[in-house]
């Protein structure tokens, strides 16, 4: 069968008329983010702006007395390219959100030393900016605004400044007023990158939020009535990430995840960069590795009994961490990071364990519905996904069935850190904040005192007595901003 590539707007109309299987929708790692028909995987937070679907065109339209509003989509996305095609009225501002957050409660954030307190339901993070004043005389689409948070990141001096002049200057040769324009936004690592029209905008480096909401948004007015009714549009959203290349042969990375910062923390082979807990070497038993998988052996349930835990040599402060792992039924282990081996153990009351588990934070690894444990602790902060013995996992998470690989994705920024599970945010919580000390107070560490404020620490793979494996061990060192 002769192999050959259907233009993209002849694909989407065979697609529609359901002439083309929805599964050939990605094409060489591409994804469709919008289907042209509804606005399925897209949801509304903050305010209340008009998002309609007509023709294959996804419409935002402002409204009187509403807050900026953003139409999100329901994943989340570390490293992407994406591309799409807008038409913006030309005293509407709008944007393009990315690795951007939303939360049902309000949060306090602390950033370059100031507080920020973001309210409940607010889409805050990364913005791709559309600016298409021409009386203003400011066109400063493709710059980069951290909304909710920092303000402009790109350009940094203001529309007056230096850089901002040029800025503007080479939007309005670029940019095309009335008509459709084309916006490509690359992010990598720390690295995030604007084109306008197949023209280089903006380049950046920055770390806060490695993973986040995309987001389309419609302006506030305010409320003036001659604003009322206007209009951006938007078609032709697709996105290209790592996940969704062929997927590469386990154990290996990408060469997007290289241009992004990710190294393998375990090569699949061998026991480079790995020791036990308790002692300089990989334990002698306990721990296989076969065919690119690590496989801890069952020992009739026992905690650190027979090889024990294993940590990285090395030690890591800020970083994102993910790990595949496997369970068979009824198992327990654990994914721990700031361990410090050299402490004594304890037990479920706080008090000093001659055998056990080393100490750290724990991404918990259970079979919830077989495991006692899932049923212990407070408020089912035992659970898979969970702060172990610490703060619950959501309840919403999504685990693939026992026997199946998940992914466990671990995101610390000093006292700030997040838990995923196959790409959703189970958990995110702060060290310093009320929620967490009450929290250590009434856990087995409470007798650590400085359990709350390590910096650093190895990355462990726990030993729990039930059989669980694990494979595509790899991290990213993240920079201090």
């Amino acid at each position: 069968m002769n192999q050959f590539k259907l233009p993209r707007l002849v694909f989407s109309l065979l697609l529609g008329l359901g002439l083309v299987a929805p599964q050939l929708q990605a094409q060489d790692g591409w994804q469709e983010l919008f289907n042209g028909k509804n606005l399925e995987g897209w949801v509304q937070h903050t305010g209340k702006a008009k998002y309609s679907v007509a023709d294959g065109i996804l419409t935002g339209e402002t409204v009187r007395g509403t807050n900026n509003s953003f139409l999100c989509t329901t994943r989340s996305f570390g490293d992407f390219e994406l591309e799409l095609d807008y038409q913006c009225d030309a005293r509407l501002n709008s944007g393009v959100q990315i690795r951007s957050e939303v939360f049902p409660d309000s949060r306090t954030l602390h950033l370059n030393g100031k507080t920020i307190t973001v309210r409940p339901d607010r889409v805050h993070g990364y913005q791709c900016e559309i600016d298409m004043d021409t009386e203003r005389g400011r066109m400063w689409t493709g710059g980069i605004y951290d909304e909710g948070r920092r303000g402009w990141l790109y350009p940094i001096d203001g529309e007056k400044g230096s850089q901002g002049l040029a800025f503007s200057e080479q939007g309005r040769k670029v940019s095309r007023p009335g008509d459709w324009n084309h916006l490509r936004i690359v992010a990598a690592g720390s690295s995030i990158k604007t084109w306008l029209n197949g023209e280089s905008r903006a380049e950046i480096t920055d770390s806060l939020t490695p993973m986040g909401l995309i987001a389309l948004q419609v302006h506030r007015v305010g409320d003036d009535a001659a604003r009322t009714g206007l209009k951006v549009r938007f078609r032709n959203i697709r996105i290209k990430t790592s996940e969704s290349q062929a997927a590469a042969p386990r154990n290996t990375l990408t060469a997007d995840e290289k241009r992004a910062g990710w190294e393998l923390l375990w090569d699949g082979r061998t026991t480079e960069g790995w020791r036990s807990a308790k002692a300089d070497t990989f334990p002698e038993k306990g721990w296989k590795i076969h065919d690119g998988i690590l496989t801890v052996h069952e020992n009739g349930g026992e905690e650190a009994a027979r090889g024990g835990d294993i940590v990285t040599l090395k030690k890591y402060s800020r970083f994102e961490l993910k790990v595949d792992f496997k369970l068979t039924p009824g198992a327990n282990s654990g994914i721990k990071y700031f361990v410090h081996p050299r402490l004594s153990s304890v037990t479920t009351t706080g008090a000093k364990a001659t055998v056990g588990s080393a100490i750290g934070c724990e991404f918990q690894i259970l079979d919830d519905l077989r495991h006692p444990d899932a049923k212990l602790g407070r408020d089912g902060n035992r659970t898979l996904g969970s702060l172990y013995d610490l703060l619950p996992a959501a309840t919403t998470k999504k685990p693939n069935p026992i026997g199946e690989w998940n992914t466990a994705h671990i995101i610390v920024r000093g006292d700030r850190v997040q838990h995923w599970l196959n790409g959703e945010k189970i958990l995110e919580y702060d060290r310093t904040s009320p929620e967490f000390q009450a929290a250590f107070a009434q856990s087995k560490f409470k007798n650590i005192p400085e359990f709350p404020h390590w910096t650093d620490g190895h990355i462990l793979l726990q030993e729990h007595g039930n059989e669980v494996s694990f494979r595509n061990i790899k991290i990213r060192v993240l920079k201090t901003n």
